[in-house]
């Protein structure tokens, strides 16, 4: 995916940055069905929910007490469960 971030200003004024997305040519075929969907929006809030729950999980990890190499291991092994459970 390909993000470019232009931001506009208005009088040495900030205004909110602009984003470009690259999405493959299904996806956009799909969009344009939905004419009255606001896809800026939907980008825009879906982005704020991810920020919420990265802000959440460095909330808890900053307080754990397990090391980066035991995390890392411990996430191998749901990672294999779940593969295991979704074949």
């Amino acid at each position: 995916m390909c993000v470019h971030i232009v931001y506009l200003y208005q009088e040495k004024e900030a205004l909110m940055p602009n984003i470009t997305l690259s999405i493959p040519v299904e996806l956009k075929a799909k969009m344009d069905r939905f004419k009255e969907i606001n896809w800026s929006e939907v980008a825009r809030q879906a982005i704020f929910q991810k920020t919420l729950l990265m802000d959440k999980m460095n909330q808890m990890m900053s307080s754990s007490k397990i090391s980066e190499p035991e995390t890392l291991y411990e996430a191998r092994k749901i990672n294999r469960k779940v593969s295991k459970k979704h074949k």
